[in-house]
């Protein structure tokens, strides 16, 4: 190589058109206004929207009502939403795969309904019947992901499908709520240790399983299948097990979200899923996961699930009719999911820039 070369390159270079390792333009990438713009376009800053909806919710609800900035606040609020967060870790992990769960209600409902009939006084019953149903919950949920990695159907169509047999099955073993929990199970689910309630302690613990899942081979798998299933297989992901494991999955915190459900309400109930598919998608979504599946993650969804039960409170300290709260979910479902095609538009943009 002749070493003019460089040289002539660089003298033919443009003025002001340095190499990006160095020169004006470089000086200016590196500066402080123009990563901030970078960062505005990459649409990573949407993932903030819902903690802001959050603290402008705190803030509306602290305004009329004593105690709220408290600890036994956050443990009440806590417990009004464990539930919520449960089901809709599963269904996070669903539509990142590029799937969605509607079965996940109809799966509540039943393994509330069971374990409210056979949990008995406690004891080695009431474990070996929690065994049970976690296995039978996983395992129905690895039906849904068989019958939609295997046939190829929409998994709109399967969910909805099993949702109703599920919430068919709870009506059959219990017809109107009912049946009793142990007491010993209550008050595991209500307790307190340093202060600090149960449903916060286990929030702590899913934040945690989370911090050790997201780095999993797994998580990738599935990030991977829900960007496209084509290019995940030709990349050597096995893209059918991987469905029916995010499935698996999602009836698995199904059933622990029944299971936590019961200590609250201390009897089974055969119809309360269905309140929490549209809340669960809902959550999933203004938490900044992509409906279209490959983006996405659970830190979004917690703040995304508080929203909804703030909003009632909200809407009950301020005097407001509660039918209004079935409409401002579902206008936050549509904001949340102008906030997803705004965030692909601005990805798609940096990409192609």
């Amino acid at each position: 190589m002749n070493p003019a070369e460089p040289r002539t390159a660089a003298m033919a270079r443009p003025p002001g058109d340095f190499p990006s390792s160095g020169g004006p333009q470089a000086f200016g990438r590196t500066g402080l206004t123009n990563p901030l713009a970078e960062w505005l376009r990459s649409g990573a800053a949407l993932a903030l929207t819902p903690w802001i909806i959050l603290v402008v919710l705190v803030v509306l609800y602290g305004a009329r009502q004593a105690g709220v900035y408290t600890v036994n606040e956050l443990n009440i609020f806590t417990g009004e939403t464990l539930t919520l967060i449960l089901i809709s870790f599963g269904q996070t992990l669903v539509i990142v795969s590029g799937g969605i769960d509607l079965s996940s209600g109809g799966l509540l409902s039943l393994v509330t309904s069971i374990a409210a009939l056979h949990f008995g006084d406690g004891g080695a019953q009431m474990w070996w019947v929690m065994a049970a149903l976690i296995i039978g919950s996983t395992a129905a949920g690895a039906v849904n992901g068989f019958l939609i990695g295997v046939t190829g159907m929409q998994p709109f169509i399967v969910t909805l499908a099993t949702s109703s047999v599920f919430g068919g099955a709870a009506l059959w073993v219990l017809p109107t709520n009912g049946g009793t929990v142990p007491a010993d199970w209550s008050n595991f689910g209500n307790g307190v240790w340093l202060g600090i309630g149960t449903p916060v302690w286990l929030l702590l613990l899913l934040a945690l399983f989370w911090l050790i899942f997201k780095r999993t081979r797994l998580w990738f798998e599935i990030r991977s299948v829900g960007s496209s299933q084509e290019a995940a297989f030709l990349s050597g992901v096995p893209v059918t097990r991987t469905i029916v494991t995010t499935y698996a999955l999602a009836g698995l915190f199904a059933c622990l979200a029944a299971l936590y459900y019961i200590t609250q309400s201390e009897s089974g109930n055969p119809t309360v899923g269905p309140e929490y598919i549209l809340t669960s998608v809902i959550a999933v979504v203004l938490g900044g996961t992509a409906l279209i599946g490959g983006r996405g993650g659970f830190g979004g969804t917690i703040a995304g699930a508080y929203i909804p039960t703030l909003i009632g409170s909200v809407i009950f300290i301020y005097g407001i009719d509660s039918n209004w709260q079935s409409l401002l979910e579902g206008v936050l479902l549509i904001f949340a999911v102008l906030l997803n095609v705004l965030a692909a538009f601005l990805v798609r943009r940096r990409s192609l820039a």
